[in-house]
């Protein structure tokens, strides 16, 4: 019997409702111990004190040598891009060589000029999804970029979609380009457009382990679309080149996710179909794109549905926040059976506290994952990582058979800034750690 309900209530036993501030929970009670963190942690950016500028939305990547590649805002203006005018959001990034344990100095990947901006694009650069080559040193990062806010956005004057390249695994990095145009103008004659702002959601740029062309596998992110009726839906955008040029997955008036649509993620799941997961109030939306022709990227959208506490999926207890989604291949230690295990990060509750990682069985056998209607409800477990104010978080699969998570967390004090600061933090986590001793990574 799934029982991911049942984890998450007991998992929120004793934990108090938390408050913005340099301050920690309350004590739990007698009864229950509060669930302390377990695995190995790094702060990687750190705020500390009120006034100090704010980070914000994290993302992380692993090269093909194992360097894990971490970013995030750095946000002079204190929210999100163009809700301040002319308002300064710089992109930091760190990077580690063994797998978390160490991390390189915060290092700058470019700086937004603000107020001083002579051109539109370079006033900031927020919001960064990235994604590192399996097979080459190639390192692509994507970003928001400009003046004005998603909610603002016009068909004529819209964020810009910022994409930068490193050659040398996150060493250096090119100058930014703008390749929003090649992507707003796909959805022109469509039946929504045309749209009047869009960007690429935060976190993971997820690489295809099946699909390659020429020299790639193939790249897949995840959209957040307000189209000329100001709806907000989700896409999926794939790109064969590594990024150089993106089109629009399945049919163009048919979305993944519709009305409901927030801050999405993707992964692909073992059957070779693709998974869309939607950020919503108390849970995600989740649907499955199905191939009709994997070259061309012809196929078709199911219909999205809710996971939440309703149906014994996952919950984020009154909050709406991104968090990631990531397939594993596992061994089930109960019959050492090869299964795959699909989780997803989400900040607990009650409200934007407490991230936690939920864990799904995805048997075959029991053709959970063909549609999102097996899929949304019944999870099997919840992992919880953080006891203190906490938000977005973004996963990577790491060279050393853990899980990689950067998550914003209010480890220090948060920031007298409307959308508060956070601290960056890393920890890995050992699929045992997370499962409670249930399944181990495939050898």
């Amino acid at each position: 019997m799934r029982r991911g309900l049942t984890l998450l209530l007991l998992t929120l036993v004793g934990i108090s409702t938390f408050v913005y501030g340099c301050t920690k929970p309350d004590t739990p009670s007698k009864n229950e111990e509060a669930p302390q963190p377990t695995a190995e942690r790094y702060d990687v950016f750190k705020v500390l004190q009120p006034n100090d500028i704010p980070y914000r939305i994290p993302a992380l990547a692993v090269t093909r040598t194992g360097r894990l590649i971490a970013a995030a805002d750095y946000r002079h203006s204190g929210t999100d891009i163009g809700v301040t005018d002319k308002g300064r959001i710089d992109l930091h990034y760190a990077t580690s060589d063994d797998n978390g344990h160490s991390w390189s100095d915060v290092k700058i990947l470019i700086e937004g000029k603000g107020a001083e901006a002579t051109d539109f694009m370079s006033v900031g650069y927020g919001d960064p999804c990235i994604v590192a080559d399996r097979e080459s040193d190639r390192v692509l990062l994507l970003s928001c970029a400009g003046n004005v806010s998603f909610q603002n956005g016009t068909r004529q004057r819209h964020q810009n979609i910022a994409r930068f390249y490193s050659e040398n695994g996150g060493e250096t990095w090119s100058e930014p380009e703008d390749i929003a145009e090649s992507i707003y103008s796909q959805f022109d004659a469509s039946k929504y457009g045309p749209v009047r702002s869009m960007f690429v959601a935060s976190g993971r740029i997820m690489q295809s382990s099946t699909t390659k062309v020429g020299n790639y596998y193939r790249l897949y992110c995840a959209v957040l679309v307000r189209d000329k009726s100001a709806n907000h839906m989700n896409y999926v955008l794939f790109s064969d080149d590594f990024g150089l040029s993106w089109r629009v997955l399945g049919d163009i008036n048919q979305p993944a996710v519709y009305k409901t649509a927030d801050e999405p993620k993707v992964e692909e799941l073992p059957n070779g179909t693709l998974l869309i997961s939607s950020r919503y109030e108390g849970g995600r939306y989740y649907n499955i794109f199905t191939y009709d022709d994997v070259a061309s990227g012809t196929g078709s959208w199911d219909d999205a549905q809710f996971s939440g506490a309703t149906n014994g999926g996952v919950t984020a207890l009154e909050n709406s926040t991104n968090g990631e989604v990531v397939v594993v291949p596992v061994v089930r230690l109960a019959d050492n059976k090869h299964i795959h295990l699909l989780l997803q990060s989400l900040p607990l509750g009650p409200k934007r506290a407490n991230v936690g990682i939920y864990y799904k069985e995805l048997d075959q056998e029991e053709y959970d994952y063909l549609t999102p209607y097996e899929l949304a409800p019944e999870w099997d477990g919840v992992k919880q990582i953080s006891t203190l104010n906490s938000a977005y978080s973004t996963m990577m699969w790491q060279r050393d058979n853990n899980l990689g998570v950067l998550f914003e967390e209010e480890t220090y004090c948060t920031s007298e800034y409307a959308y508060g600061g956070y601290t960056i933090a890393y920890e890995s986590f050992s699929l045992e750690e997370i499962t409670d001793g249930k399944y181990a990574p495939r050898k």
